[in-house]
């Protein structure tokens, strides 16, 4: 397994939506990984959340980071969450 290393921006992201590393290095490892623009890639990894936010109540947590894949590591673009 390559290393995966977080930008700046990924890492602030992560904090604004409500996930953390942990669950991004998990969507990676485990979720769907599709196309995405400029050569990237997405994957999709849901969580069961059962929880609140930003007050309102939801079951699933969606985690979809966002990655460019290098021969040498994973770089962690953006994040995205999804609710639901």
């Amino acid at each position: 397994m390559k290393p995966i290393r977080f930008t700046k921006h990924a890492l602030s992201q992560c904090i604004e939506r409500g996930t953390n590393e942990l669950e991004v290095t998990e969507a990676i490892l485990n979720g769907n990984r599709k196309p995405a623009k400029k050569g990237r890639f997405e994957y999709r990894y849901d969580f069961q959340f059962n929880g609140e936010w930003q007050g309102r109540s939801y079951a699933i947590k969606r985690v979809s980071p966002i990655i460019a894949d290098s021969e040498t590591e994973i770089v962690v673009i953006t994040v995205y969450t999804f609710y639901f």
